[in-house]
């Protein structure tokens, strides 16, 4: 178009009615601009699908480096102008907030999808018709993979660890794949509680605290608490057992007040007893603290200095200005009671714990509270060699910590490594001739797009996809046996995903094949597409914006996008 966008013409008058300098793109040049943003996406994280796959490395503009395979932290990291592919990066956030596994796999269905939709665009079917075929297809999905699901109990530990080591089988931690899935499984069986007869679990109970140093197998699950602090006076004992433990929600320190004020002394005698009253009100605080039978005390807020000497020699181990959310997760960890008035506080407000004790790691200070009798919440300390490889290892604790909790609160398992996504396929085939018409020929271009994960995998395993498609899709003829067979990326060829512990959750297949399909049709139904003018680059602002600096670590600045 023209420097000025317009939007109609009288006679031979355009008619101005956009700012100057809006773009204006509309009918297949939009849909095609809008579906090459969302498949080049796609593309830029399909190599990372999978045990096989492989790490990026995102550079930002300050020189910051992230290794990671993680679709969500990829695309996180990205910094994507393109407003479809913006809606891509949405999809794996929205993934990640609501299943937390799968990340990849949705943005890389949503651009086979798309690829699959524009062919049909191609042979001038109506994007209405592709979208409705679309929106059939992904119901029925959804109603075979509720067929194809396997009920799993709560307490079926070895299941829970296996659907854990194979959400962790895509990330960097070979080595200590079990350890992780161990402490995954026993920290959301831990903090799962029953709500309304079924069993919930909020993984934000479960606090994760990162050190460098030792190993990856000497990361530790800690059934109470780990709270980043240190203890406040070096006259304090830096253990205690059979710890009762104050929540203190106020400052132990004698306030100023909030408007300005004078105090006028006239004698020495004026000043020593206004000092000796304030030593008063902070004995009294600590007084009250040894009154409860308090021997540890966690405050939200300041202590005083002659309070944390008082303390000491009460030989009270103390903290101070100790993070809400982390004074939350003691209450709930050691059962006390968060008190705001010390009036208030007595034996019955205090939480315990067998052990409170102050250790450093790392070079730093840290107060671990353990031993609690039935911890609500808990806490895992990750060790590693490097800040990455703790970073990575936190990705993938991440996800086996949701795959864990979506399994015992939805109690259904499907088959991994591509074998659901074959099943899917081959049912949709079938149910596309019951549909008839143009929308047949949108379905079954579904059933071939949903097809792509197992081809992804094999083409990162480095094995042949084709032949591996054409072996899966004769096992999955026999109705009875083929259903669980996937590919054995070990051999490269089809093997029971069951018996080789291939496990995953069906809300995470299910949120995949609905967010992508949804995210798919969205894109699929603009034909128009008005751009107001982008804002100029502030002076000394480097190429790339002052997201990722082009992109640098992606070799050359990702220019599609």
């Amino acid at each position: 178009m023209s420097a000025q966008a317009q939007l109609g013409r009288i006679g031979n008058t355009p008619v101005l009615i956009l700012k100057e300098g809006t773009t204006r793109s509309r009918g297949k040049e939009a849909q095609s601009a809008n579906i090459s943003a969302a498949r080049a996406i796609a593309e830029a994280v399909r190599t990372a699908l999978g045990p096989r796959g492989m790490d990026k490395m995102l550079v930002d503009s300050l020189g910051d480096v992230v290794i990671t395979n993680d679709g969500a932290t990829i695309l996180d990291e990205m910094d994507v102008q393109h407003p479809a592919a913006k809606m891509m990066v949405e999809v794996a956030k929205t993934q990640d907030d609501e299943v937390g596994d799968g990340t990849t796999s949705i943005v890389v269905l949503a651009g086979e999808l798309l690829k699959r939709a524009e062919d049909l665009l191609d042979q001038n079917i109506h994007p209405t018709i592709i979208v409705s075929g679309y929106k059939k297809a992904a119901e029925k999905a959804v109603e075979i993979l509720n067929e194809l699901a396997q009920p799993v109990k709560p307490e079926d530990e070895d299941t829970l660890k296996k659907i854990a080591i194979t959400s962790m089988n895509s990330k960097s931690l070979a080595t200590a794949k079990d350890h992780f899935a161990n402490l995954a499984v026993q920290a959301v069986k831990q903090i799962a509680r029953e709500d309304d007869g079924a069993l919930k679990a909020d993984i934000d109970l479960i606090n994760v605290v990162k050190k460098h140093g030792k190993s990856l197998a000497e990361t530790e699950l800690v059934r109470g608490m780990i709270i980043d602090k240190e203890v406040v006076h070096p006259g304090m004992p830096k253990r205690v057992e059979e710890a009762k433990i104050a929540l203190i929600d106020a400052p132990l320190e004698v306030e100023k007040p909030e408007f300005d004020a004078q105090i006028r002394i006239s004698d020495p005698a004026q000043m020593k007893a206004f000092l000796a009253e304030e030593e008063k009100i902070l004995k009294g605080f600590v007084d009250k603290i040894v009154k409860s039978g308090a021997n540890v005390v966690f405050c939200e807020k300041g202590i005083d200095d002659l309070a944390q000497h008082y303390l000491a020699k009460a030989g009270i181990l103390a903290a101070r200005r100790v993070k809400r959310s982390d004074m939350e997760k003691l209450a709930k960890t050691t059962g006390g009671v968060m008190v705001s008035n010390l009036d208030d506080l007595t034996e019955k407000q205090l939480g315990y714990a067998k052990v409170v004790e102050e250790l450093k790691i790392a070079g730093g200070e840290l107060i671990f509270v353990r031993e609690c009798k039935n911890p609500k919440a808990v806490s895992i300390l990750i060790r590693g060699g490097t800040d990455h490889v703790i970073d990575e290892a936190e990705r993938a604790l991440h996800d086996s910590l949701c795959v864990v909790r979506d399994v015992i609160e939805t109690g259904k398992i499907v088959p991994g490594g591509g074998a659901v996504e074959i099943e899917v396929a081959k049912r949709l085939r079938d149910y596309a001739g019951t549909v008839g018409g143009r929308e047949q020929l949108a379905i079954q271009a579904f059933a071939d797009a949903v097809e792509v994960i197992p081809l992804t995998l094999a083409e990162n395993g480095g094995y042949d996809p084709m032949d591996i498609l054409v072996e899966l899709r004769a096992k999955h003829e026999d109705k009875n046996k083929g259903i669980s067979y996937g590919i054995n990326l070990d051999t490269g060829k089809p093997g029971d995903m069951y018996k080789a512990g291939v496990i995953e959750p069906y809300v995470v297949k299910k949120q995949i094949i609905k967010a992508a399909s949804e995210a798919a049709m969205m894109i699929l139904r603009i034909d128009d597409v008005i751009a107001a003018k982008t804002a100029e680059k502030p002076a000394g602002m480097p190429e790339g914006g002052p997201g990722m600096g082009g992109m640098g670590g992606m070799g050359g600045g990702m220019g599609m996008m």
